[in-house]
């Protein structure tokens, strides 16, 4: 029973995505037909045999106390950076000063790394370009850089700190 197992193990290593991508595929084909369905079969049992050789980092949570105050942080930072943007882009191109810095990074979990990397992309004016093999530095493009040491300041305190408590 226990060779049967592990066979079966081997050959569906996660029956819970095998029924994710199943259920993904039949949602965004164009028909629900039986040709449809067999595709989408065959990509869920396919899929995660490769997924399953990936090197798997486990997030590991924290305190969830930070969530609130980030999502709002992070709503209201795109909001305003939707308006700063607007106001540099429709003036004058010679007042933009776009550049690269270099954020170090105190935060060593790579899903708080991922979720840092995708506030700083979901503001508008900032882009989340790089990071270093050592997961230590995050290179940032900016659409307007007037003070590199205040933006680092403010992504580490706005968005890091918080993510190291939800993800230590």
């Amino acid at each position: 029973m226990s060779r049967r197992r592990s066979l079966l193990r081997r050959l569906f290593p996660s029956p819970a995505l095998s029924i994710t991508v199943l259920a993904f595929w039949m949602v965004m084909s164009s028909s629900f037909d039986l040709g449809q369905f067999v595709l989408g079969l065959v990509l869920g049992l396919v899929i995660p045999l490769f997924a399953a050789r990936l090197d798997r980092e486990f997030a590991r949570l924290g305190s969830l106390r930070p969530v609130p105050k980030l999502i709002a942080v992070v709503l209201w930072d795109i909001l305003v950076s939707n308006l700063r943007v607007a106001a540099q882009v429709l003036g004058p191109e010679q007042k933009l000063k776009p550049g690269f810095i270099w954020v170090p990074l105190d935060i060593a979990n790579i899903h708080g790394i991922a979720a840092l990397t995708s506030f700083i992309t979901l503001t508008p004016g900032t882009v989340s370009a790089a990071l270093s093999e050592d997961r230590r530095h995050l290179l940032v493009h900016v659409l307007h850089l007037e003070d590199a040491n205040a933006l680092i300041k403010e992504i580490k305190s706005r968005y890091e700190a918080p993510l190291m408590e939800i993800f230590p």
